[in-house]
């Protein structure tokens, strides 16, 4: 039987050049995989390429652009 998981990254737009990543949920299933990681990653490219900053209220998304100093051009 095959288990599906599904991680999700909850945003909302706080202006319009401007998001707050609100919630990143990663399953017990996906851990350990840099599943969150990548979901904050995708969030910070979109945002450089559509011209947006980025508040990260999530304690997880802020933890992981903090740790990746290649990230922090986004932020507000």
């Amino acid at each position: 039987m095959e288990v599906v998981a599904t991680a999700e990254m909850a945003y909302s737009r706080a202006g319009r050049k401007l998001i707050n990543i609100d919630h990143t949920e990663v399953p017990a299933a996906l851990r350990g995989r840099k599943v969150g990681e990548r979901l904050v990653r995708q969030a910070v490219e979109d945002a450089r390429r559509e011209g947006i900053t980025i508040i990260p209220l999530c304690p997880f998304a802020k933890t992981q652009i903090e740790r990746h100093a290649e990230w922090q051009d986004v932020l507000r």
